[in-house]
């Protein structure tokens, strides 16, 4: 009986680009056995090395989680869709109400500010004083981050808070709509602050710029009643996961990759947690970032604006909130699907018998895993840019490997051989072992898992280029363009 596979954005490079496949199958792991024996490199990102199907990856078919099915062997009849959700990393960069706090009204100015607010019957006066009543924290002001200041700060939220330590780079503004060009350079927290007070200046602005951190954490959340999750590492998302629950404070959560998002509303006393949906983080380096895989500028703008819509509703009490729902956008084919979430009755954090009743490092949880191996990265043999330069210039016969994406080598290259990353293992057969080889990519990560990859295959000449091509344009040839 057939069945449909659909191929999830960051796993599409190791499937052909295929965005669903099709496959005769009697169970789930049926259907996986045969999306994995038809492209080898799914199988690493999918299954543990004794096969198990790995916790960071969910599976779903139509709209149940497997977990609460008969998981890996879950029956399959003709039409069913299977759905694999990977965590995703991309993203940007209540509590009681103090007793000294004053009954608010809203002036003249703001009763005209909020006018097609006040004339709806959801919201009205009662609902706008809420929200000049409410304490949100935005973790992060960049890709997400961004949206979500400028609509709740135009909605009139009475306290927002801002955590980030980063400046503006010229890369941000692709996406990032808080800030200019004259903001280049800026920290992050200066420029929003800035922007958000001209936007609103009957709000409160609170900013801290630093790393959110097992030590800062609680005090930092602890006065707000909402917190929005817009952070773009994994690290950090567990630690907003944990923190919310020990302090029960709702997390909306938002998430992007290229065409790609996720949102949903954690926390909550009967709802899931985070890690009731990933209870355990990818290995390090086998999820791309929105820095390595990119993002569509206007992405984050939708779903920011769906975490603000959220937030603003929880603030209201009003509407059907994205509790125990996982909201999937794909912006390529233009379409929502939502998938049912369940609160894990073994949840660590969130269950009735919570093991994590403080917060932890969270580096060394998204770190080396008992049962996952380190990216290759340190270990492989490196070549500095002008070292490469000189034996260039030498007439040294060595092979250049370009492991990026067509599109990245139509930006900038060094005139290499272009065989991308995830088409490496059926090409290996296009390189020659017996000359030199120097892999390079946009930064240096790609191509050290390449050397790697190829070290194992039985390759000895072969370096990684330290830095890969942004550390060419910095350090040999600047005309080389930097994206």
């Amino acid at each position: 009986m057939p069945v449909k596979v659909i191929i999830p954005t960051p796993l599409r490079p190791y499937a052909g680009r295929r965005e669903s496949v099709e496959f005769e199958a009697s169970t789930v792991r049926d259907a996986l056995d045969r999306l994995t024996t038809e492209y080898g490199e799914l199988r690493r990102h999918l299954f543990t090395e004794d096969g198990r199907l790995r916790s960071f990856v969910n599976v779903y078919v139509n709209d149940e989680d497997i977990r609460y099915l008969q998981k890996e062997n879950t029956p399959l009849q003709e039409g069913d869709q299977i759905t694999i959700v990977p965590s995703i990393a991309g993203g940007s960069d209540g509590a009681a109400a103090s007793a000294a706090v004053a009954v608010p009204t809203l002036s003249k100015e703001e009763i005209l500010r909020y006018s097609r607010h006040l004339i709806m019957p959801e919201v009205g006066l009662e609902g706008q004083l809420k929200l000049k009543q409410a304490r949100v924290l935005l973790i992060g002001t960049g890709g997400l981050g961004a949206p979500l200041g400028l609509y709740l700060a135009a909605a009139g939220v009475g306290r927002i808070g801002l955590v980030d330590f980063d400046t503006v780079d010229f890369t941000n503004l692709q996406r990032q709509v808080m800030f200019s060009t004259a903001d280049v350079g800026r920290p992050k927290l200066a420029a929003a602050r800035e922007r958000l007070q001209a936007l609103n200046p009957e709000i409160q602005l609170d900013t801290f710029e630093t790393r959110l951190t097992s030590e800062n954490a609680l005090e930092i959340l602890r006065p707000y009643d909402v917190v929005v999750d817009g952070t773009d590492n994994f690290p950090t998302r567990y630690l907003v996961n944990d923190a919310c629950v020990l302090l029960g404070k709702p997390n909306v959560y938002g998430s992007i990759f290229r065409f790609e998002g996720q949102v949903s509303v954690f926390g909550l006393p009967d709802g899931p947690c985070y890690r009731c949906l990933y209870p355990e983080p990818p290995p390090p380096g086998l999820v791309p970032s929105c820095a390595e895989g990119g993002v569509l500028g206007v992405l984050p703008g939708i779903i920011g604006a769906i975490q603000a819509m959220e937030t603003i509703k929880l603030l209201l009490g009003r509407g059907k909130l994205l509790v125990g729902r996982l909201l999937l956008f794909d912006a390529l084919t233009m379409r929502f699907r939502e998938l049912r979430l369940r609160k894990n009755p073994e949840c660590p954090v969130c269950g009735p018998h919570p093991t994590v009743t403080r917060l932890i490092d969270y580096e060394e949880f998204c770190g080396i895993r008992g049962e996952e191996a380190p990216a290759p990265t340190a270990t492989v043999p490196e070549i500095e840019p002008r070292e490469l330069k000189a034996r260039l210039e030498r007439g040294d016969d060595l092979f250049i490997l370009d492991v990026r994406e067509p599109h990245e080598y139509q930006i900038c290259n060094l005139n290499g051989y272009l065989l991308p990353l995830g088409e490496l293992p059926r090409r290996i057969h296009e390189l020659d072992s017996s000359r030199e080889i120097v892999a390079h990519c946009r930064s240096g990560k790609r191509s050290a898992e390449a050397v790697e990859f190829l070290r194992q295959a039985g390759f000895r000449k072969v370096w990684n280029l330290k830095g890969g091509i942004l550390a060419w344009s910095d350090q040999v040839d600047p005309s080389v363009p930097k994206y």
